[in-house]
């Protein structure tokens, strides 16, 4: 099978095991399920933007939740005041997007190193959390958006269908909207990786000397990296918004931040499915670790019924034994079972 049909075929696995998520859950499923699964599938978004920025574009980028942030309380401050929510959605995807370009230039052009470019990235999302939790009294507003501080913004008016304020999007409808949303922006990824964009910023990210004799200039692609995926999060942010109808200060957190980064090392990095898997395992056994710890513990059970705890355990582990991640280590795998397969079948 050449390269491009294994690519494809792969597309199309993912496809319909997406199509099939979306037709049968609500119909299997009750509605706290559908639920549940919908904000796996809005975080799955927003992993899919630190693996564009990181496992493509090789920019480890700590303040992916200062995207998300922004998007969120874009949407919801533009849609309390214009009461429609079409524009509102373009500005949560398009005020991260201007933010990162921002950001990126003064990081990008100014020869930033990696290692400076993670801490700066994680200030700033911490400036943010610190700003937005600061802004609790009544004088925080923004026309008739009250922040609320560390209270949060809640009763987000819902999504509608564009330019019908009538017409809005129910529970179940979020159900569809995130996972076509997710399935969509894969492709998209999977589309643009494939293209000359694509395979310059992955050759710049193996070696950014040799890509920049040939006459590319990593500094123009990178920051266009960077922009897409701060965008792709500002829409998650959106998303995620409407999902609980209330958007809190703890969106630009530092677990946030870490949490994003743990998803695509489990997952796998310089994949698309991998940091999908890694978000939606982590999401789904984060759920069932809270829902089966006891309320009053002590001694070993209270360890054992810590989920921040066994979450770094698995990090740690991960990064240790299987430090490419699920998908990459499966594909090892099976790369070095299918010649001895052969061999044998000879």
């Amino acid at each position: 099978m050449t390269a491009r049909a294994s690519s494809l075929a792969g597309i199309a696995v993912v496809l319909a095991i997406g199509l099939a998520v979306l037709v049968l859950t609500p119909r299997l499923f009750e509605l706290d399920v559908v639920l549940n699964v919908t904000v796996y599938m809005i975080m799955a978004v927003l992993a899919l933007s630190l693996g564009l920025i990181w496992g493509f574009g090789g920019i480890l980028c700590f303040g992916q939740s200062a995207f998300f942030g922004l998007g969120a309380y874009t949407y919801a401050i533009a849609v309390m005041n214009m009461g429609e929510s079409t524009l509102p959605l373009v500005l949560s995807v398009v005020v991260p997007a201007v933010f990162a370009a921002l950001l990126g230039y003064f990081i990008f052009y100014g020869r930033i190193s990696d290692v400076y470019l993670g801490v700066i990235t994680l200030t700033v999302t911490l400036i943010l959390f610190n700003s937005v939790n600061s802004t609790a009294g009544p004088e925080f507003h923004i026309g008739s958006a009250r922040l609320g501080g560390f209270n949060g913004i809640p009763g987000i008016p819902a999504l509608n269908v564009p330019f019908f304020k009538d017409w809005q999007v129910d529970l179940e409808g979020m159900f569809y909207l995130a996972t076509a949303s997710l399935l969509l922006v894969y492709v998209a990824l999977r589309a643009l990786l494939a293209s000359r964009f694509g395979r310059v910023i992955v050759a710049i990210r193996e070696n950014e000397g040799r890509a920049q004799l040939l006459g590319y200039d990593p500094r123009v692609y990178k920051l266009a990296t960077f922009v897409i995926g701060a965008a792709i999060a500002g829409y998650a942010g959106c998303l995620f918004a409407n999902w609980g109808n209330f958007v809190s200060p703890t969106i630009f957190g530092l677990a946030q931040s870490a949490q994003i980064i743990i998803w695509v090392i489990v997952g796998g990095r310089g994949t698309l499915v991998g940091p999908i898997v890694g978000c939606i395992g982590i999401q789904w056994l984060t759920a069932a670790l809270g829902a089966n710890a006891p309320s009053e513990t002590a001694g070993w059970a209270a360890l054992v019924g810590n989920v921040p705890l066994i979450l770094g355990a698995i990090l740690i582990g991960f990064v240790l034994l299987v430090p490419k991640g699920i998908l990459p280590t499966l594909g090892d795998l099976a790369a070095q079972l299918t010649p001895r397969r052969a061999k044998a079948a000879r």
